[in-house]
């Protein structure tokens, strides 16, 4: 059951694509090639992790698993604008908008926007609406299996535990 939590959040900038300040100093920047920017609606506490759910543009949700002492530390509450962010490496796609049975809790459909490709890897970029896209590595055999070519539908599969949330 989600803990009680403050009516309203502390007052803070709205973030952007790029971080102000840190809390361990200076502004930050990050090699994550996903920066989703949402807003929390619910706090579930446990006795080590709390889960923090969050609304993105569009109407998608997203749930991030961090520990008790980040979510203390950082003041979160429902209300407050975060930013997360996902490595491309731990996004997965499946064809389609149709979800797997999978234990990923992180579906997000979309549609591919662009693909790059290398002897290796691909890269997938997906238009989840709103100005917001999410990209994917995964590998060049992968993509050209599930046929993710520009224009086709596809769903991003992460963890919970893969999203780290930071704030402005």
């Amino acid at each position: 059951m989600p803990t009680r939590l403050p009516a309203r959040c502390p007052d803070r900038p709205d973030p952007e694509r790029r971080f102000g300040d840190g809390a361990r100093g200076g502004p930050v920047q990050s090699s994550a090639r996903n920066v989703l920017i949402g807003t929390v609606t619910a706090i579930i506490r446990g006795s080590v992790n709390a889960r923090i759910d969050l609304a993105l543009p569009g109407g998608h949700k997203l749930a991030a698993v961090i520990t008790e002492r980040s979510a203390d530390e950082m003041r979160l509450c429902v209300g407050a604008r975060v930013h997360a962010l996902v490595k491309a490496s731990f996004v997965m796609l499946a064809a389609g908008a149709d979800g797997l049975a999978v234990s990923a809790c992180n579906r997000v459909a979309g549609t591919v926007a662009a693909r790059s490709d290398g002897p290796v890897n691909s890269e997938i970029t997906l238009d989840i609406g709103e100005n917001t896209m999410l990209v994917a590595t995964i590998t060049t055999t992968s993509a050209e299996s599930l046929g993710l070519r520009p224009g086709a539908t596809a769903t991003a599969l992460f963890k919970a535990s893969h999203v780290i949330l930071a704030i402005p």
